[in-house]
C-alpha cells in the first residue's frame, strides 16, 4: 500500500503519478457546467473571472444547501466529462487541479499535459466523507445558478486519487 500525499494549493502537482493517493488541504471552488461556461463567457470577453484561477483548484460540485448549524450540505462530485469542453480554456488561464469523477476527453488530457495540471478523483458516493472535511464555505458567483453557484470551500485531509497526472498518464480506461 502506497503512502498518502499531503498537498495543498502550493503543492508542486508535476511530482504526483497517476494513481497515488492524496490528501488535499486549502482552498478549492466548486463548479459546474453551468458556471464553467459563464467563466469561458467572461475570459473571452477579456472580463476578470469570480475568484484567481491562476493556480487553483476546482471541484466539479454542485452542493446542496445546508441544514440549521452546518457549514454544508452534500457535496459530491459531478461527472467530470461535463466540463470537458470548458477545461482547456480554464487551464490555458492557470487552473492547475480538477477533482472530480469519471473519465476526462483527449483534449482534457492533452491540455493538462501542456499546461503541467491534474485531475484528481473522489470517489461517488462519499458525499458524507467530503461533507466532514469541510471547514468553510462562502458563495462567491453567480447565486442566481443556486445550487451551482461558485463557492469557495476550505477543506483539510480531502482524500483523493491521481486519475491523471501531468505527463497524461492516466489509471482510466479508454
Amino acid at each position: 500500500m502506497s503512502e498518502t500525499i499531503k498537498i495543498s494549493n502550493d503543492y508542486d502537482v508535476t511530482r504526483l503519478k497517476a494513481g497515488d493517493e492524496v490528501e488535499f488541504s486549502g482552498v478549492i471552488y466548486t463548479a459546474r457546467d453551468a458556471a464553467h461556461k459563464r467563466m469561458t463567457e467572461a475570459a473571452d470577453r477579456g472580463e476578470p473571472l469570480p475568484f484567481e484561477i491562476k493556480g487553483a483548484a476546482i471541484y466539479y460540485a454542485g452542493p446542496t444547501p445546508a441544514r440549521e448549524g452546518e457549514i454544508i450540505g452534500s457535496c459530491g462530485p459531478t461527472t467530470s466529462a461535463r466540463m470537458d469542453d470548458y477545461t482547456p480554456r480554464m487551464l490555458d488561464l492557470g487552473l492547475k487541479i480538477m477533482i472530480g469523477k469519471g473519465k476526462r476527453s483527449n483534449a482534457v488530457t492533452e491540455s493538462i499535459k501542456k499546461h503541467k495540471a491534474v485531475y484528481l478523483i473522489a470517489v461517488g458516493g462519499v458525499a458524507a466523507l467530503i461533507k466532514s472535511r469541510i471547514t468553510a464555505c462562502e458563495e462567491v458567483a453567480y447565486p442566481d445558478l443556486g445550487c451551482e453557484a461558485i463557492r469557495r470551500l476550505t477543506v483539510d485531509r480531502l482524500p483523493l486519487l491521481v486519475a491523471i497526472d501531468s505527463r497524461g498518464c492516466s489509471i482510466l480506461k479508454a
